[in-house]
């Protein structure tokens, strides 16, 4: 499958199955984040992996979107470690050095036939606060990690995309 195809493929997931994630699946689709690029290499991601049914039912206190699934990541920067723009102050990029990590793990994980929801909906301070986070990091999303129940599908608007022209402009 082309990456193209891959990426139309992957949907967010709302429905997972009881099934467990393999521990060596698990391994390559964390291992998948590991390679992903960051500003200046400094890697300031942290993904914590949460599959105990009591953590699982902690995060449910903080949002509704865990959908029943197994496995979850959050993932974190340490602002210590993110790279800051020496041009203009408080510009970094441990949001973006995330959200490459987060990208290359769910698109991992969707090769490997398992499902992903990209998952904002919580208080960041909240959750930092109920996983006892360090005081230096930051959470930016958690995502859901599982394989689809037998009912699970892309939502309706899953196809709906602008065209380019809508989105892309070229400057001259």
């Amino acid at each position: 499958m082309d990456f193209i195809e891959l990426a139309k493929k992957r949907y967010s997931v709302r429905s997972y199955s009881d099934k467990k994630v393999e521990k060596e699946i698990l391994d390559k689709i964390l291992e998948a984040g590991n390679i992903a690029p960051t500003a200046k290499n400094q890697q300031p991601q942290r993904i914590y992996v949460i599959e105990d049914p009591a953590l699982l039912a902690k995060l449910d206190t903080l949002t509704p979107c865990r959908y029943n699934a197994p496995t979850v990541l959050i993932f974190t920067y340490n602002t210590d470690e993110d790279w800051k723009n020496p041009n203009e102050e408080g510009i970094h990029a441990g949001i973006e050095d995330v959200s490459i990590v987060a990208t290359h793990i769910m698109l991992q994980a969707a090769e490997l036939g398992l499902g992903t929801t990209w998952c904002n909906m919580f208080g960041n301070t909240a959750l930092e606060k109920a996983f006892d986070l360090p005081a230096n990091e930051r959470s930016v999303l958690f995502m859901d990690l599982g394989y689809p129940a037998a009912n699970a599908g892309p939502s309706p608007r899953h196809t709906e995309k602008k065209p380019l022209e809508a989105t892309v402009k070229y400057l001259k």
